[in-house]
């Protein structure tokens, strides 16, 4: 008998031999029939899965991010399958689950269409109800480079010569298919329910524009129809939302031709990035931070020795000058460090708070940039904060909180993950354990919950990142903290102690919006491109009814100008209700409807965007009202 020890501490006995299956309908049949994959002593493995000694094991269902990435990296088996059985001649690359869904990268002689999803979709279902168990089996090196070989999978020969000598080589079989794949997988096609194939796309083979273009095929697949419906209804909303499409209907932004992954802002798009600008500075300056500029070129020697030129350089430009290599910043600190190290600073001084409203450029593969989302030049909002080791944890929570009252203001709620030593980094572990401690029990003294996100911290450090959930439940990482041992040291930063010694100060990196660009991308798919009115590019229209009623409508605008808003007249000739329809479609806070009656009594018929007519007021009354909304940041 083994002893299998469940999440909730409890303990069940079994015949050594019997699989998680067994067990899962043992404790509970509707366990059995929810789980879809286990944990056993930390490793996820099929329920299939026979187990012969003691082990800690914990059921995972659809409600769990693992059980979702097992059961949609299941589907793009199936999709694979499905593809393979229709369009004949087509390899197979890679289908990984992904955010919400999968993608399988196929290499065929068919041209895939939209039409074709459904058929392929058709197929996939007739697969999921056969019921064919996902059955595992391990082979050796030679035998899985014959096997795929002699079909003529070329990409699956290329990824199994890339694994480790002393590798596990994989493969799972479903009905006639079968797949190279390290697993695990949910027991049977059944499970996989409700599937949607959702778009197509190109893809270099492993993301190098030097390799063959595939076509990737996307989906996603639920355990129930209703699951899936709400997905999709969220994805058309999404659509609407699209900040593209919303950035040309508002004339805030563009990206033309001439300048790929190089945006454009319009007057009304650097009204909203100057607003929200001045709030970042004026919230900085009242924390105690100083502002600062450094320049966009800076010699190759810098970037060496901050190790972004060893780490980094595939995602540099480069240019020369005076016969020395140059190249554009990828990334504010290193010129940051130059600007601390000018000077001599006394134990005293620190922490020395430096921030930068910073144009840092990026190269991105053409087939990745998305809008203001992914683009290759960015303004990052960068502080780069100088402290006694004794101030790191103080610091850390001060940034915290700075990021927490950011948010709140756009009405954003957030997670928070902290990421750890990556593969390609610098500096020791002990100096990697000491920096990603320090995170960690600042976020637990802020009673913060957050994940663990191995492998994913910065070259140079572990950071803490905030994920904001919008107003249609999609997640944007966006601001992040990073502790750094290792850029004072190979910067030769120091301060005077008490001591009056020199001694390595403690750095952190951080930003909050994370790039203003991206940010106004999210904020507006958030708001819908309703921005709230401090925001709003226009926040007042002034709509006369007739000619007679310009002279006062003029002078209304005016006196809301002078008052500081961002007000416009609407002189057309053309009828009220087209100029309220037009207005309400640029998404503009507030219409001043002016006719007679309100011309003769000075007064205005104010009519709010969501709220419709809110009636007839004086105009200070209105201004009034108006200011506070503003001076409060109000979301309305």
């Amino acid at each position: 008998m083994i002893n299998i020890t469940l999440k909730d501490g409890s303990i069940r006995r079994y015949e050594s031999g019997k699989t998680l299956l067994e067990m899962a309908f043992d404790i509970s049949p509707r366990l059995a029939k929810e789980a879809l994959v286990a944990r056993v002593n930390g490793k996820l493995v099929d329920l299939n899965e026979k187990i012969d000694s003691d082990a800690q094991v914990e059921f995972l269902t659809f409600d769990s991010e693992e059980g979702q990435e097992v059961f949609r990296h299941s589907t793009s088996h199936v999709l694979a399958q499905a593809v393979q059985r229709l369009f004949s001649g087509t390899k197979l690359a890679i289908g990984p689950a992904i955010a919400n869904g999968f993608y399988y990268d196929f290499d065929s002689p068919q041209k895939f269409t939209p039409e074709q999803l459904e058929q392929i979709e058709r197929e996939m279902n007739k697969i999921i109800k056969k019921d064919l168990p996902f059955a595992r089996f391990e082979i050796s090196r030679e035998e899985a480079l014959q096997r795929f070989g002699k079909k003529g999978e070329n990409y699956k020969v290329e990824l199994i010569n890339n694994l480790p000598e002393d590798a596990v080589i994989s493969c799972y079989q479903q009905g006639d298919f079968e797949d190279l794949c390290a697993g695990p997988h949910v027991p049977s096609t059944a499970r996989l329910k409700a599937v949607k194939l959702t778009s197509i796309a190109g893809a270099y083979w492993r993301g190098d524009e030097r390799n063959k273009m595939l076509q990737r095929i996307y989906g996603t697949s639920f355990p129930k129809k209703s699951l899936l419906d709400e997905h999709l209804q969220r994805l058309e909303e999404a659509k609407k939302r699209d900040h593209r499409k919303l950035g040309a209907e508002l004339d805030l932004f563009s990206i033309q031709e001439e300048g790929p992954g190089f945006p454009f802002f319009h007057p009304k798009g650097m009204v909203l990035r100057n607003e929200l600008e001045n709030f970042w500075r004026e919230e900085h300056k009242r924390r105690g931070y100083v502002e600062i500029r450094t320049p966009i070129i800076l010699s190759r020697a810098l970037w060496e020795q901050s190790g972004h030129w060893e780490n980094y350089k595939e995602n540099m430009y480069f240019t020369k000058i005076d016969e020395g290599d140059y190249s554009i910043k990828p990334m504010n600190c290193p010129g940051g460090m130059l600007i601390y190290r000018s000077r001599m600073h006394s134990y005293r001084d620190l922490p020395v708070r430096m921030a930068e409203l910073g144009l840092v450029h990026r190269h991105e593969l053409s087939g990745v940039l998305h809008g203001l989302m992914r683009v290759r030049c960015f303004t990052q909002d960068d502080a780069h904060i100088f402290m006694l080791p004794s101030q790191v944890k103080d610091e850390i929570l001060g940034v915290i909180d700075l990021v927490d009252d950011f948010y709140r203001v756009f009405g954003f709620d957030y997670h928070v993950e902290l990421s750890t030593k990556p593969e390609k980094s610098i500096g020791s572990d002990e100096i990697w354990e000491l920096a990603t401690e320090s995170l960690r029990e600042a976020l637990e003294a802020r009673g913060l919950p957050y994940k663990i996100n191995e492998g994913d911290g910065a070259f140079y450090g572990p950071k803490i990142d905030f994920h904001l959930e919008d107003s249609i439940g999609r997640t944007w990482q966006c601001g992040t903290i990073q502790l750094d041992f290792q850029m004072p040291e190979r910067f030769g930063l120091t301060y005077v102690g008490e001591d009056g010694q020199k001694h390595r100060p403690v750095m952190i990196h951080r930003v909050v919006f994370g790039s203003i660009e991206r940010f106004i991308g999210i904020l507006t798919e958030h708001f819908a491109g309703a921005f709230p009115a401090w925001l709003a590019p226009v926040q007042v229209k002034v709509l006369p009814i007739t000619d007679r009623q310009q002279e006062y409508a003029q002078a209304v605008t005016a006196k809301l100008t002078e008052n500081g808003f961002r007000a416009e007249l609407d002189a057309r000739n053309e009828k009220v209700n087209y100029k309220i329809r037009e207005a309400q479609a640029q998404k503009i806070p507030y219409m001043l409807v002016i006719g007679e009656r309100e011309a003769a009594a000075e007064k205005v018929a104010i009519r709010h965007r969501k709220k419709g007519d809110l009636g007839v007021a004086a105009l200070d009354d209105f201004i009034n009202n108006l200011d506070n909304e503003i001076k409060n940041k109000e979301l309305s």
